[in-house]
């Protein structure tokens, strides 16, 4: 199984996986409609991303909308990794046809095809996100194991961001996410995620094809967009103290999240390639740590040597979760996956790399007035 294609391959992700499959001896196809938000109005010559891969792979510019393009992406391939799809959990809230069209419609035309059109694919794994579940796991004294619904607009206005008891209303004690976990997706990007992943699990166990659907946590590392205000807090962070602007922090600023190193994305994809014992399952992807927020903008502060100002304003997103990280123990005993990189690691080779880099335009401020526009920011 060695001709492999990666749709949105020309990404974050795409990009480095392209990458080490190639050092493994595979043959590498690419699907990517080379997004303005992620490459610049001009990849050839604004994205680093595409131009990694650039000779290397068989490159196809085209969209997963389209159901031509797939055609021509599928034929002859053994395996499909699906990475193609719009990510940004707050743009999701306004932009719901557009998160719809792709990242749902998209993989039903794929999956269409697989079904009723002649091909070679023997294997699909499918890029699912932490998003799918919501809140994370808790524990209630009282209760045992609960999964909190939504925050309110009443009790953030207040102040009171944590989550409580979904039964009794009192405090409960997070617990790392597994995958049995109820799922509860608070954004139309989960909601999006989720259907992915169904979908693709079960039309792959209708048809014999082994699929795979992988949960990722945040991701971050050298390659990512620093220009795109949508999604990854780091990239946001960077840019805006690369840029001398102080930072506002969401909430109190004790919100976390599970921040994993791509090159551990890329590895734990790779087994879910080569290893039966990932075929018809899901998998997290983490780093088995929340970090809080507070600790992110002051890391990178301190490894860029700035004074900009951080402040915590109280402000929140609706949809937004509190906290979740993910529980490794699935992909630990059956795959064999560890991660490689801790937060500390990890970022200092991220803020070691964003110094080599020409400072992008801060376009935080707009996404912040689309989501005001929309009463999505408070």
């Amino acid at each position: 199984m060695k001709r492999i294609l990666i749709t949105g391959g020309a990404g974050f992700i795409g990009s480095n996986l392209s990458l080490t499959l190639i050092a493994k001896g595979y043959n590498v196809t690419v699907l990517d409609n080379l997004s303005p938000q992620i490459h610049g109005d001009n990849a050839e010559v604004t994205s680093p991303l595409y131009k990694s891969i650039v000779g290397k792979v068989k490159f196809i510019k085209g969209c997963v909308t389209n159901k031509s393009d797939w055609q021509n992406a599928i034929s002859g391939q053994d395996a499909i990794v699906h990475l193609a799809a719009e990510t940004g959990t707050g743009q999701s809230m306004y932009e719901i046809q557009k998160y719809v069209d792709i990242n749902i419609g998209g993989t039903a035309i794929m999956l269409d095809i697989l079904t009723n059109e002649k091909h070679s694919v023997k294997k699909i794994v499918v890029a699912s996100s932490r998003a799918i579940y919501g809140e994370g796991k808790y524990s209630c004294a009282t209760h045992g194991l609960v999964y909190p619904t939504d925050r309110t607009d009443v009790d953030m206005a207040k102040g009171d961001f944590e989550c409580k008891c979904p039964i009794c209303g009192g405090e409960i004690e997070l617990l790392p996410t597994s995958e049995d976990s109820t799922i509860h997706p608070s954004s139309i990007y989960g909601i999006t995620k989720q259907n992915q992943e169904q979908m693709v699990l079960t039309v792959g166990k209708s048809l014999g094809i082994p699929a795979v659907a992988y949960r990722y946590q945040n991701v971050y590392g050298p390659g990512q967009s620093l220009s795109n205000p949508y999604t990854g807090i780091l990239s946001i962070f960077s840019t805006q103290i690369k840029n001398g602007n102080n930072i506002n922090i969401f909430e109190d600023g004790k919100e976390s999240r599970d921040f994993v190193y791509i090159q551990d994305i890329v590895d734990a994809t790779v087994l879910g390639l080569e290893k039966d014992e990932a075929n018809y399952q899901v998998f997290n992807v983490g780093a088995d740590k929340p970090i809080d927020v507070l600790t992110v903008a002051k890391t990178l502060r301190h490894n860029y040597n700035s004074d900009i100002e951080i402040t915590i304003g109280g402000n929140y997103r609706l949809g937004d979760i509190r906290h979740n990280y993910a529980d490794l123990s699935k992909i630990k005993t059956l795959l064999g996956f560890t991660p490689k990189f801790n937060f500390k690691q990890g970022i200092a080779q991220f803020c070691e790399w964003v110094n080599t880099q020409e400072v992008q335009k801060d376009n935080y401020d707009k996404s912040i007035t689309e989501l005001k526009e929309k009463g999505l920011y408070k």
